[in-house]
């Protein structure tokens, strides 16, 4: 369960696991931001696989496309938004509980909180492990950084007043507090 993702990843590992060839991966060339902080990730490709949940009572399946990532990670899916909005849930981080319509009455996912405390600290053990590695020093420096510095003026995005500014008190009490307004704005 994760409400940031808006991705549905499945790791490479797990799909070996669950014993589907690599051809079955349609290609996706388009890479997604946030694995690693400042670059780009690119999915190996993706895959379509019916998810279910709820038991042979009631029970409610539905096709979840996922991006098959080669990166390690402690769980063997993440579920996000497009999980959600498929299966139109309702999550509670305070309860650790996902619940959804189903054919005969709510179904309810959750997990007991020593299980769930376990994986989120091992998956943060894996994360500053990451963060701290050599790899992530070295991609670093190859890759190009995909999250631009908006604190570095560019020659096309740094602004410059003209002689057509007229700086205005916006404040009579405080004549710190100025804004800048063309003077020869077009009249639409």
């Amino acid at each position: 369960m994760d409400g940031g993702s808006g991705l549905n990843i499945l790791y490479v590992e797990t799909l070996g696991l669950m014993q589907i060839p690599y051809p079955r991966l349609r290609s996706k060339i388009a890479p997604f931001h946030g694995v690693i902080l400042g670059t780009r990730a690119y999915p190996l490709g993706q895959i379509d696989l019916p998810i279910m949940f709820g038991d042979r009572v009631n029970f409610h399946t539905k096709i979840l496309t996922f991006d098959v990532v080669d990166f390690e990670g402690y769980y063997h899916a993440i579920l996000g938004h497009p999980c959600y909005a498929q299966f139109m849930t309702v999550s509670n981080y305070t309860y650790l509980k996902l619940k959804m319509s189903g054919p005969n009455g709510i179904i309810s996912v959750s997990s007991p909180f020593p299980h769930t405390y376990t994986c989120d600290r091992e998956n943060l053990e894996h994360a500053i492990g990451l963060a701290n590695s050599k790899e992530l020093q070295r991609l670093q420096k190859e890759v190009v950084p995909a999250i631009p510095d908006y604190n570095e003026p560019t020659a096309t995005s740094a602004f410059s007043p003209t002689d057509e500014i007229k700086v205005m008190e916006v404040d009579p009490v405080d004549p710190t507090k100025t804004v800048w307004i063309e003077t020869k704005l077009p009249t639409k």
